[in-house]
């Protein structure tokens, strides 16, 4: 396991190399430069900036340099928030994301399996289809519908929760995570239930039934390990998306998180700053999706990575 993990991580580097190597042309490819306007600049200053920004330089001589800075764990200056590194910029925003993207998952990984348990029990009945149900309207109904739903009900009409805005506080949070929690409840809740059924008609499950286990020892210590199997598959790119911020999310609830940093760096043609969300996004997959591989072993004792390969 030791040797497979460390693998695991050195193999980080290329893919990582890779990621940085397609999003930093691909950035320098499309129509556009950070210091383009409706004004254009006087040439002279347009000249110092890309001076003072190494714009100016041989595009693979860029690349290197930044790469070189990348190495360090620097992102550079951000082009449009002036005298803010792109690391401030991470370093405020990625908190924010991160605890609303956290506490989303936590809630529909709760929640979801529960509801897929419970359905998977009760099998071609009324509960399992109402559940699978509004399981199917939630991943059917975008983010940007259900977040005015929620807004409107609880905010405007209940005045229970703020409208919006961050302080950091339980109330400014519990729209933004039920908006983000619900389509990755669902998506939890049917895998649950899908794999719960699969699990309920194994040999293993006859057997201990057969011992005259009590039902509820069953699902616990039996049934549950490897039902949650597809389920952590499913969560390890989904938290990663979650944590680095949803836009929409964002936008809707004015959350100073990564994602609004993401999306004006991208409008603004801010190369800096959107190499280092990407940047982050890409480690981000690369270590959940290795700690699911980890967890994976844990859940299924049959699964065992080869130390001598």
């Amino acid at each position: 396991m030791l040797r497979h993990s460390l693998r695991r991580l050195l193999g980080l580097i290329p893919t990582l190399l890779m990621l940085i190597t397609v999003a930093f042309f691909m950035m320098r490819v499309a129509p556009g430069g950070p210091f383009d306007s409706e004004k254009s600049l006087p040439p002279e200053i347009e000249a110092n900036l890309n001076a003072k920004y190494h714009l100016d330089d041989p595009l693979l001589k860029q690349y290197f340099h930044y790469l070189g800075q990348v190495a360090v764990l620097d992102f550079g200056p951000s082009f449009q928030y002036k005298d803010w590194t792109v690391n401030e910029l991470i370093a405020q925003g990625f908190p924010v994301s991160m605890t609303v993207g956290v506490l989303a998952m936590s809630l529909a990984f709760i929640v979801g399996t529960l509801l897929g348990i419970a359905a998977a029990l009760r099998q071609n009945t009324r509960i399992d289809y109402s559940l699978m149900g509004v399981a199917m309207l939630g991943i059917s109904i975008p983010n940007f519908v259900i977040a005015p739903i929620l807004i409107l009900v609880l905010a405007v009409y209940a005045g229970w929760l703020p409208a919006g805005g961050w302080d950091g506080g339980f109330a400014s949070m519990v729209l933004p995570v039920l908006t983000l929690a619900l389509p990755a409840t669902a998506y939890i809740a049917r895998l649950t239930r899908g794999s719960m059924i699969e699990v309920l008609h194994s040999n293993f499950i006859r057997t201990a039934r057969a011992k005259g286990l009590p039902e509820s020892v069953v699902i616990r210590r039996h049934a549950l390990r490897p039902v949650l199997l597809p389920v952590i598959s499913f969560m390890g790119p989904a938290m990663a998306g979650m944590i680095s911020g949803s836009v929409v999310i964002e936008r809707i609830f004015s959350i100073p998180g990564l994602g609004s940093y993401f999306v004006q760096g991208a409008l603004n043609r801010d190369y800096t700053l959107v190499m280092g969300v990407v940047i982050l996004y890409g480690v981000l997959i690369i270590l959940l999706n290795f700690v699911v591989d980890l967890i994976y072993a844990w859940l299924n004792p049959k699964i065992r990575y080869d130390e001598t390969s």
